[in-house]
């Protein structure tokens, strides 16, 4: 009897039978499921523009570097802004892993050697000195590099341009047209606007711009001082913002309390109290710059009078009733006045300068011709003939004299009892 066991040592029931003649995919054959035949197969729908293609095409076939930098300025070459070969490349660290299908160490001695080689460069990392932050490091292709990958024109060297026009002299019209297009070829080669590049939105997720909300502004001039006091510019941003919230100014708190800022131990915890208190800041500011300008206003009115002054010095003014005659003395320093009714002459005190100005400037007194100065004399001459001289004057004790009398002996008692004494 036979022992052998075919089916179990042939497997040729268990394995699809495919006719030689149709093309076998060495992958393995998808698994059927209840709703499809087959598993649907899918891919990158992305468009790339025609220079990029040929820029990835070029880079993976370029001589003189290891495969894996030649994967790796493919990915570039795909990421690359070709209307701009020269600008930032805005990709990840992951996602030129990704494209490249390399490790992130083996990704890393790839820019090694595309360094080397002058294909790329890697700028330091840049740094936010005000802010003590650190921003992106971006690479670069360099001029070579995209000479090669296609996105630039090479330039043409002058010395070609002037051969160029000695060997075509014959023909001068269409040596200026060649020379034209050949001196601008460099410049127009990408002045269009390409379409979008693969992956669109690195470009608006990484573009520097989106990320400005973080990134801290000018600080205004007069809050500057506030860094003196260990006030960082991202927290001046945020008081701003909370005094915007109560209804003031940090500028005007700042300004209205920057004395008392100074002395404070705990600055910051003193300004948040004062954004949340009930003064009128802003109020304060006003009164305080209208006192400011009234003081100069009254500075520069007393600097005008005393200039008035000193071009009328030593001249005779009387007043338009003619009761009064003043004159200033040579020197401007002072001012003696003579009443028609008075015996005697008075000196002005006090800022008589200014009084003296606005009298002058109003009309109020003018200035002193012969003929005024003699009817003044003569006005002068027939009040004082009628009031009879101190000697013959009949000397009466009042009531209000004696009191006055009684209230000068006693301070002389408490200042100087002696004299009392003697009085």
């Amino acid at each position: 009897m036979s022992i052998a066991q075919h089916f179990v040592a042939g497997e040729v029931g268990l394995r699809p039978d495919f006719p030689e003649t149709e093309n076998v995919d060495a992958s393995p054959a998808p698994q059927a499921t209840e709703d499809s035949n087959a598993i649907a197969l899918s891919s990158d729908s992305v468009n790339l523009p025609w220079a990029i293609l040929r820029a990835v095409h070029r880079a993976s076939r370029l001589d003189g570097i290891p495969a894996r930098a030649r994967s790796v300025l493919a990915a570039l070459a795909r990421t690359v802004d070709a209307s701009n070969p020269y600008g930032h490349i805005y990709a990840r660290r992951e996602l030129l892993t990704e494209r490249s299908m390399q490790s992130e160490r083996t990704f890393y001695r790839s820019l090694d050697d595309l360094e080397t080689a002058g294909l790329i460069d890697r700028p330091p990392q840049r740094r936010y000195v005000q802010a003590g932050l650190f921003g992106r490091a971006y690479l670069h292709l360099t001029e070579r590099a995209a000479i090669i990958l296609g996105l630039a024109a090479e330039p043409i060297p002058a010395v070609q341009l002037v051969e160029a026009k000695k060997a075509d002299s014959v023909d001068s019209s269409s040596t200026n047209v060649r020379v034209q297009q050949a001196g601008t070829a460099a410049a127009e080669a990408f002045s269009y606007r390409s379409a979008k590049v693969a992956d669109g939105g690195i470009y608006k997720n990484l573009f520097p711009t989106s990320l400005q909300k973080r990134q801290p502004g000018q600080v205004p001039v007069d809050l500057q001082r506030l860094q003196s006091l260990g006030f960082r510019d991202f927290l001046i941003f945020k008081l701003m913002r909370e005094a915007r919230e109560q209804g003031k100014r940090l500028s005007d708190v700042v300004e209205a309390t920057w004395e008392h800022l100074k002395k404070a131990k705990r600055p910051i915890c003193y300004l948040r109290a004062l954004l949340t208190s009930t003064a009128d800041f802003s109020f304060q500011i006003r009164t305080r710059h209208a006192e400011q300008i009234a003081a100069r206003a009254a500075v520069e009115d007393q600097e005008a009078a005393e200039s008035l002054v000193r071009e009328v010095a030593g001249q005779s003014f009387v007043d338009a009733v003619g009761e009064r005659k003043l004159v200033v003395d040579a020197d401007g320093l002072s001012l003696v006045v003579y009443n028609v009714e008075e015996g005697v002459a008075r000196r002005e005190a006090g800022q008589w300068q200014l009084r003296f100005a606005k009298a002058l400037q109003n009309g109020q007194i003018r200035p002193a011709q012969p003929d005024d100065l003699e009817a003044f004399a003569q006005a002068r001459c027939r009040a004082t003939s009628s009031v009879l001289p101190a000697v013959d004057a009949p000397r009466i004790a009042t009531e209000a004299v004696t009191e006055n009398l009684a209230l000068l002996k006693g301070a002389l008692r408490r200042f100087s009892p002696a004299l009392a004494r003697a009085v």
